[in-house]
């Protein structure tokens, strides 16, 4: 089982099919690994409207790449982290295009909706590159 945390807390874990990027064909959700090109999703981004992109271990970064990448090809949909992060990664997981982050149950129970929330209250504050456009 997973947990969803967002801005909000805690959620329940996706419920949708979710295909890996090479099963995809007319589905709506997909995952993508950390070594995935999201080049690959150009042609499906209109109709996609979930995608994973996996945190094989929180010390593992490349999916923070993957998702600026889909957020400045277009993609407008839901983008969850799936993995391992910790609740000191959620700011820059937001940052960088992230909605939030599906986590597993060991680790919400060893990290509690608290810790993430207070990442979550302060995510925009520190956010350098928003001040640095206005």
């Amino acid at each position: 089982m997973s947990v969803i945390v967002t801005d909000a807390g805690f959620g329940p874990g996706t419920q949708a099919e979710v295909v890996a990027l090479a099963d995809l064909t007319d589905q709506t959700a997909v995952d993508l690994s950390n070594t995935d090109d999201p080049a690959l999703l150009q042609a499906h981004l209109d109709r996609l409207t979930l995608i994973r992109v996996a945190f094989p271990a929180f010390n593992d970064g490349r999916a923070f790449t993957i998702a600026r990448r889909l957020r400045m090809m277009g993609y407008a949909g839901r983008l969850l982290a799936l993995g391992p992060v910790i609740a000191d990664q959620y700011s820059m997981l937001r940052r960088v295009g992230f909605d939030g982050a599906e986590i597993p149950d060991d680790l919400a129970a060893r990290q509690p909706a608290e810790q993430w929330q207070f990442r979550a209250a302060d995510w925009r504050e520190h956010y350098y590159q928003a001040k640095l456009r206005a």
